[in-house]
């Protein structure tokens, strides 16, 4: 059933039984990868199956997509199996596909004329089938050339053929290949043995390093129930030094923000008497300028010549007011300066 399925859906190999009569995880591996295109051509399932991390995750990818896209749970054990247990999961999307080729041929079969009249194409959906029309026609014409070239030389080959098959076949030869077939095959068949063997030896070994690790886990877990059980002899002394650090630290604090607050203070302290230096120097400032220009007017006034005698005498007073204006003057800055 399931390889007239196949041959009923389109797959251009020709599959039998026999070839999963061993585990073969390829054809396997390409049979999904070919049923999961035909449900949906845009799917992106990687198809690299070279080493066994890549055919548990191409498994696993291939089981999700069916179960989310067609509603189909596949057994993953039996598809890595890849014998006669992995096609009845095979046959399981295979009986999907083949009912709804059946059902949708058996549909258009019924469609009268008016309603196929009426069907729109969608030249979207046909994106992708027209880029593999477009591969399949550039592969055509490839092999069409080459066919070419083998039918050219059918007429030289021609000879050979039937030279071969008229030659009779020597028994002698026919039995030492298959000796030398045989043999290869039993080599294989103790390599494998052996390979099963050193498995079964690694399977014990690996079993014997398990209880141990376990019995050292299991030592580590008690031995650190009774760490923690125990209560260090130091841990005393410890909280008691750990509550003088926290009085320390109190006592740090209020002293530093005391001395913070201390050095704003004088700060503005100092910027106060700053600017009461800077005023006072401002005034005497202003009391020179004043000065000078009250020592100018009365020099001015002094050098008259027209003046008379009494003038002269109250020049002379005046010089004498003059005098003890500087003098007053004098003493005021040095009063300032100190």
């Amino acid at each position: 059933d399931f390889t007239e399925m196949m041959r009923a859906l389109g797959y251009p190999r020709l599959i039998s039984m026999e070839n999963f009569q061993t585990p073969n995880f390829m054809l396997v591996s390409e049979v999904l990868l070919w049923l999961v295109k035909r449900y949906e051509p845009q799917s992106d399932i990687p198809g690299d199956v070279e080493t066994e991390q890549d055919r548990v995750f191409f498994i696993k990818a291939v089981a999700q997509f069916m179960a989310t896209k067609a509603h189909i749970k596949l057994n993953t054990k039996k598809l890595y199996q890849a014998d006669g247990y992995a096609v009845k999961e095979l046959l399981k999307v295979t009986s999907v596909l083949y009912g709804a080729m059946n059902t949708q041929g058996g549909e258009r079969a019924e469609l009268p004329d008016e309603d196929s009249s009426k069907f729109k194409f969608d030249l979207g959906s046909k994106i992708a089938d027209l880029k593999a029309a477009r591969q399949l026609a550039s592969e055509i014409t490839s092999k069409g050339a080459v066919l070419y070239d083998l039918l050219g030389k059918e007429v030289e080959l021609r000879e050979a053929r039937t030279e071969s098959i008229a030659r009779p076949l020597e028994i002698n030869e026919a039995e030492k290949v298959m000796k030398v077939a045989i043999k290869s095959v039993l080599e294989e068949v103790q390599n494998t043995k052996d390979m099963l063997n050193n498995v079964a030896l690694d399977e014990a070994n690996l079993e014997a390093k398990i209880e141990k690790r376990k019995l050292e886990l299991e030592r580590s877990q008690k031995r650190l129930q009774t760490l923690q059980s125990v209560r260090p002899a130091f841990m005393d002394e410890y909280e008691k030094i750990e509550e003088q650090l926290q009085k320390q630290y109190s006592t740090y604090l209020e002293k530093f923000r005391n001395l913070t607050y201390m050095e704003q203070l004088l700060d503005d302290h100092r910027r106060a008497e700053q600017e009461m230096f800077e005023e006072a120097a401002n005034m005497l400032r202003l009391v020179q300028n004043r000065l000078k220009e009250e020592e100018q007017h009365l020099l001015k006034s002094g050098s008259n010549d027209d003046s008379d005698i009494e003038i002269q005498e109250d020049e002379g007073s005046d010089s004498e007011g003059n005098l003890q204006i500087i003098r007053h003057r004098i003493s005021t800055e040095a009063l300032l300066q100190g």
